[in-house]
């Protein structure tokens, strides 16, 4: 008996000593996920340099993601992609070279093996050089369609409340492009939409997917500085990267 004691002191102090502090609790906070935002690139029609860093101070909001930005596309090649839980894409390539095919290659076998993958605004006009996105975005951007409302005010409405990302939030209003560019026919589960004042018909503004082992919140909000500023979209985007990063989805207020 005496030798038992001796043998599990000895243990208890080496993992002591290595930095164990016992059995998790359910008053312990979930252990952090990271996450990259890649951006570095939107063309003339949008200003990453302001909006990315706004969307970067919304999703570490939640404590458990710790966010990083990253502004050069070629990251995506690297290795170094999968020390992160998942990526968020704030980016429209305009040169098909960039990040090129390893790049997609990575991106693909990422999310595929299990990573998050999230898309802000544009980021559906990503890769056009590439027709398998479509696969892990859902829906893309179809050049060929009428890209948006004009931009102002319209409320988003949101059509499952059950889903762990959209539980318990209600309908709001945003100053923004409504997106009616979208195309692609595969299967996606719409979490929130908006009726175009165009054509009056209702297109989805965020959407997810399970491409593979991986999981996948594309929300097409989030064109300017402004478009951050209503709560709902700070509360989408936040929810759904914490849902693509393998985390369950907490209101802002259960979050401490």
């Amino acid at each position: 008996m005496r030798t038992n004691l001796r043998l599990f002191g000895t243990l208890l102090g080496m993992l002591l000593l290595a930095g164990w502090t016992g059995p998790a609790t359910a008053d312990q906070p979930a252990a952090a996920k990271r996450v990259v935002v890649v951006t570095g690139e939107d063309g003339p029609y949008h200003n990453w340099r302001a909006t990315a860093p706004v969307l970067k101070t919304l999703l570490a909001k939640d404590p458990r993601l710790e966010v990083t930005l990253v502004e050069d596309l070629k990251f995506l090649a690297s290795a170094e992609l999968r020390k992160y839980d998942a990526v968020v894409l704030h980016f429209k390539n305009f040169d098909p070279k960039v990040p090129g095919p390893a790049a997609q290659r990575n991106l693909e076998e990422y999310v595929r093996g299990g990573g998050g993958l999230v898309l802000v605004h544009f980021a559906c006009g990503a890769f056009q050089e590439w027709p398998e996105f479509v696969q892990l975005a859902g829906r893309v951007w179809n050049p060929k369609f009428r890209p948006h409302d004009p931009h102002g005010k319209f409320r988003v409405e949101i059509a499952d409340g059950k889903h762990p990302i959209t539980r318990g939030m209600t309908p709001f209003e945003t100053t923004d492009e409504l997106y009616t560019c979208l195309d692609g026919t595969v299967p996606i589960h719409v979490l929130a939409t908006a009726v175009s004042k165009v054509d009056k018909k209702v297109y989805p503004m965020a959407f997810v997917l399970e491409p593979g082992k991986g999981r996948t919140f594309h929300c097409v909000l989030g064109h300017d500085v402004g478009a951050y500023a209503a709560a709902g979209v700070g509360e989408l985007f936040r929810r759904g990267t914490a849902w693509a990063a393998g985390l369950e989805p907490a209101p802002a207020g259960s979050r401490q």
